[in-house]
């Protein structure tokens, strides 16, 4: 495998151009910006947040995005009066040592203007972009997220626990992976707490898990759809376990926020429920959500568990589809990597499977477009949230 060096020695599998909004009336001009200018060569993402009240929580989550190791440069679209921190911004990406420029539409002079600056900014940094060196790749240099979407009966014993499968085997070659979702693994708070590494984070994983529930029960929903009962799952604690068994079976380094970089390699739960009390809305109003948070920890890759079906992708960051239904899989082939429902299909083992998908995520890694890539999908959401813990 080989990845694109940055200045703070983190490697990435992609070498993009992102082009993100700071609030949503800069959006149009933004999106334009980067379709004129994206291609084949050197793409060029659409991300942006689209609130106008001051948020430490989204101030940061964008600053880990523009700094994320697959991007290369960075163009900051203003609408002028808004209340993110444009210039600081833009001073933690030029720190980084990417390329980066700022749009500010109202002193530009509109929108026309603005979008003309944006490509020619974009055409200038392409050169220095371009030839960004290119290093060996190891797996301890590469960090691997998980999330599930659209959840059925088959996940927790087909695609869940082959993650879980894959994950040990990524922690054991020096890997980083993340995973996540306390609301979904309400009630299994007591075997989280026996995996930490320490007394200390096994209390912090399971407090995580209450401050989850309830927040979840003030909300007045928790996170069992729909679209989980006609996949044929019963219960929160069937879908709990389900989704428990992504993580694996290695202890648990510690416990991180969205945006906060993991300290080591090894295995970490991402918090991604607000602090406080109920006030932000929903945790995550979409997987999409979870993972840009993932991103924002710096994960190269997203494993995305489905039963139901998704078709989301991501920007920045390749999300590599692993279905556990074989019927939803031949449905929607087009979109899915990996057939976890071949278990049941076809008698395939969980460490078939895990074979699989080891092989898939260094072929990503390597280069190789994922179905979500290969489809054009860059999906991308941030919203407010506010977070206590440093």
């Amino acid at each position: 495998m080989t990845g694109y060096i940055r200045k703070d020695n983190r490697k990435g599998i992609r070498n993009v151009i992102v082009v993100t909004y700071l609030v949503e009336c800069a959006h149009h001009v933004a999106e334009q910006i980067a379709r004129q200018t994206d291609s084949e060569a050197l793409p060029v993402h659409l991300i942006g947040f689209g609130g106008c009240a001051p948020n430490a929580y989204a101030q940061e989550i964008m600053e880990r995005l523009c700094t994320h190791p697959n991007v290369g440069g960075v163009v900051i679209v203003s609408l002028g009066c808004e209340n993110f921190l444009r210039n600081q911004l833009l001073e933690v990406v030029k720190e980084s040592g990417r390329e980066a420029a700022l749009i500010v539409i109202q002193e530009e002079g509109g929108t026309q203007c603005s979008i003309s600056k944006g490509v020619e900014a974009i055409k200038a940094m392409t050169p220095t972009v371009q030839a960004v060196p290119k290093v060996e790749l190891h797996w301890q240099d590469l960090c691997i997220g998980t999330v599930c979407g659209g959840s059925d009966a088959c996940s927790g014993i087909t695609a869940n626990p082959a993650v879980g499968r894959t994950f040990d085997r990524l922690v054991d070659a020096g890997a980083t992976c993340i995973f996540e979702e306390p609301g979904e693994l309400i009630g299994c708070e007591a075997m989280l707490r026996e995996r930490g590494a320490t007394k200390e984070v096994g209390q912090q994983l399971y407090d995580c898990i209450h401050k989850a529930d309830v927040y979840y029960k003030k909300m007045g929903h928790d996170s069992f759809s729909q679209g989980n009962a006609e996949g044929g799952l019963t219960t929160i604690e069937e879908k709990s376990l389900g989704s428990y068994a992504k993580s694996g079976s290695r202890m648990i380094n510690g416990l991180i926020r969205p945006g906060e970089i993991p300290p080591t390699n090894g295995l970490y739960m991402m918090d991604v429920v607000p602090d406080g009390e109920a006030r932000w809305g929903f945790p995550n109003v979409s997987d999409t959500a979870e993972i840009v948070e993932m991103m924002a920890s710096g994960c190269h890759t997203v494993l995305y568990t489905t039963g139901r079906g998704s078709v989301a992708g991501s920007a920045i960051a390749p999300v590599i589809k692993v279905c556990s239904n074989p019927i939803t899989f031949e449905h929607l082939s087009e979109d899915m990597d990996i057939n976890a429902g071949r278990i049941i299909s076809e008698g395939a083992t969980l460490e078939e499977i895990a074979n699989e998908l080891l092989k898939c995520i260094e072929q990503v890694a390597d280069g190789q477009m994922t179905r979500s890539e290969a489809l054009g999908h860059r999906e991308f959401f941030l919203g407010y949230k506010e977070f206590c813990r440093k």
